[in-house]
């Protein structure tokens, strides 16, 4: 019996030493990459089996060598080299740091490979479970449920990526509880369920509205005019129809040469539709019928960055993993669309030319100058690597603009947080049976000439259509697929899909970067292999196109989140629903929690001044309680304003 537990005890040390020596050579072989041209790495499997009373090991492991070829070149035909195993330096994100725009500083992300970060994962699709010696053996779990009866026009993406990820798929709903579940418009798509996952937030379709996008961006240009100098001045129509024509009227008096173009964007509005450039105030359509029309106009972007003498934008897929801890990924590669007539200045002969100056998909493919292309960098609509590979090739610093863009998504995703919390409590109240949300939004951003990029809009339903409408013969069309439109999106939502699996969340214990993040002068290279590596660990996946930008740049950013503060003390002392007035109670507990009481500051002084303030609330009529004069209804504050050390929260 000694005899066999000695042998055992020596095979067991065995594996264990081959198994750290396999792990340590696999950490080696990791090499970020630090520019876009870089080379892709070569992966070689190497296996090495010992074969005993207790079976095989094998253990693979990489090694990581660099090419004098560019990123962009494509694996030699006849390679061993599995396809997954090349990384996808295509993508914009293949970088080790991350400027700041404006301030000559680089964001610096925490790589999560220190000590304190600690990564249990089991395999995709086993369990552990234990044989009679006591060693672990794997077995099969059930697949990962997706109800997609509501996925609408993303379907074939998402049927394309569940087959990928060889999950279950119940295309006409189940009655019992699925684990995600996949809407193709909004959260209440389908408003009985409990559990699981759902991949929109309630009040995001609300939220990114043309209207509500603007005042949340105005909101935060206001606290931090130089972070939010992305968003082109706005008005939001008819409410501000005055100051938007007494601004023009103003810039035209003061140089008359000047005649300013604007872009007038409906509130309700999608893929272009009722969007139309004006030079003049009365060109406004103000009225739908006898109702007003409720719409944002806009600073038409002069001078914008053209290829091929043709205005083109950026889609960009941005995943909301969760609000509470906020997490945001985006994807590392994108789609560019493109004008269809060559691009001039605006004048009032083009003004209604709309495949000049708007860079909508469903405006464009309407032109009879539209190209559909199976390449990624010809035609109407390409990668975002393909352009971003043809302006590195021009001397730009494409790590730059990369930079400017992730930090552009993070203070959007800021602005709208603090309202979208809102809609999330309202819908689904903390302690109450629900669904966790994530989301895909589509962002929208013009290169500027100068390489500045700007916010044009955010999509709360971007179109994850992977085919589009052809002309197959006259007046007969048909969907025929669109490869550059595949290769993005079912991308994007297959591995939303894996960071999303419900398995790996509980399998999964991860520390996230301290609030303060990394110092500005220390360069850690982005965990681009960590990160990208698949969360399922199978080998069967390319690795993740999704990378996080937040928490990893938290400090960079966190005072940014002022109103999202805020916004919680909102919800806590006032809830999100019903009485929106503080008990004398609840009053109290507000200043402590501010602290702003101190010595010269009792709580017999809190009481005073609530009686105070209720006592000249109730005065005031209700109709007049709007233009209440604010300095004489808040005259006590003056008292211990003066003497607390931190009148702030």
């Amino acid at each position: 019996m000694s005899d066999h537990y000695g042998k055992v005890k020596v095979q067991l040390g065995q594996m264990k030493s081959l198994g750290e020596d396999a792990e340590k050579e696999e950490v080696e072989g990791e090499m970020p990459v630090s520019a876009p041209s870089a080379s892709p790495d070569q992966s070689s499997c190497i296996t090495t089996t010992g074969t005993d009373a207790l079976g095989s090991s094998n253990v693979c492991k990489q090694t990581g060598k660099r090419s004098s070829k560019n990123s962009f070149s494509k694996p030699v035909q006849g390679s061993a080299v599995p396809a997954h195993a090349v990384k996808n330096l295509n993508s914009p994100l293949c970088e080790q740091t991350l400027h700041i725009k404006g301030t000559g500083k680089i964001l610096q992300g925490k790589s999560e490979s220190n000590g304190n970060s600690v990564a249990v994962q089991a395999s995709r699709n086993t369990q552990e479970t234990f044989c009679e010696d006591g060693f672990k053996l794997p077995r099969k779990r059930r697949p990962v449920m997706v109800d997609t009866s509501k996925a609408k026009t993303s379907m074939e993406a998402l049927k394309l990526s569940i087959k990928e990820l060889k999950w279950k798929e119940f295309p006409l709903g189940r009655r019992a509880a699925c684990d995600i579940y996949w809407h193709g418009v909004s959260f209440h798509d389908n408003e009985n369920i409990v559990s699981g996952q759902v991949n929109k937030f309630p009040g995001m379709v609300e939220m990114l509205r043309k209207i509500n996008l603007s005042r949340a961006v105005r909101t935060m240009q206001e606290l931090f005019p130089e972070e939010y100098d992305f968003y082109p001045r706005s008005w939001i129509l008819p409410e501000e129809y005055q100051q938007f024509s007494a601004q023009i009227r103003m810039v035209k008096e003061r140089d008359t040469t000047v005649s300013p173009t604007f872009i007038v964007k409906p509130d309700g509005g999608s893929q272009g539709d009722g969007i139309y450039l004006i030079r003049d105030p009365s060109d406004l359509k103000l009225m739908v019928g006898a109702q007003p029309k409720q719409a944002v106009v806009q600073e038409y972007i002069h001078k914008p960055l053209l290829i091929d003498k043709l205005k083109f934008d950026i889609r960009l897929y941005v995943l909301i993993k969760s609000l509470e801890p906020l997490e945001i990924y985006i994807a590392k590669e994108g789609l560019t669309r493109f004008c269809t007539e060559p691009y001039q200045e605006p004048s009032q002969k083009n003004l209604s030319n709309v495949f000049m100056h708007l860079t909508n998909y469903s405006l464009n493919v309407h032109s009879g100058n539209f190209v559909h292309s199976d390449s990624q960098s010809t035609g109407s609509k390409r990668t975002l690597s393909s352009v971003f590979y043809r302006l590195a090739a021009k001397g730009v610093d494409i790590k730059r603009v990369w930079s400017d863009i992730i930090a552009l998504v993070i203070k959007s995703v800021i602005a709208v947080v603090p309202e979208l919390k809102l809609h999330y409590q309202a819908d689904i109240p903390p302690g109450k049976p629900g669904p966790t949300c994530f989301q895909i939004l589509g962002f929208d951003i013009l290169l500027m000439k100068n390489l500045k990029p700007v916010l044009l809009e955010v999509n709360s339903n971007p179109s994850m259509r992977i085919e589009h409408e052809q002309e197959v013969a006259p007046g007969v069309s048909e969907y025929v697929p669109s490869p550059v439109d595949e290769q993005v999106k079912v991308g994007v939502i297959r591995d939303t899909l894996r960071l999303m699996d419900p398995f790996n969340k509980k399998q999964t214990v991860t520390s996230h970067p301290r609030a303060g993040g990394s110092d500005h002068g220390e360069e850690i290279p982005v965990d681009g292999e960590a990160q990208g590596r698949s969360p399922d660990n199978t080998g069967n996946l390319p690795p993740l196109c999704l990378k996080q930008v937040y928490p990893k740049y938290t400090k960079q950013f966190n005072h940014l989140r002022l109103v999202e503060r805020i916004a919680a003390l909102f919800i806590r002392f006032l809830g999100v629903k019903g009485n929106m007035r503080l008990g004398p109670t609840a009053f109290r507990t507000f200043i402590r929690t501010c602290k702003l009481s101190n010595s010269n500051f009792t709580m017999a002084s809190v009481d005073i001044l609530y009686i105070d303030i209720t006592r000249r609330w109730s005065c005031a009529l209700p109709e007049s309680r709007e233009g209440w004069d604010c300095k004489h209804s808040w005259k006590p504050f003056s008292t211990w304003q003066a003497g607390s050390s931190n009148p702030s929260c």
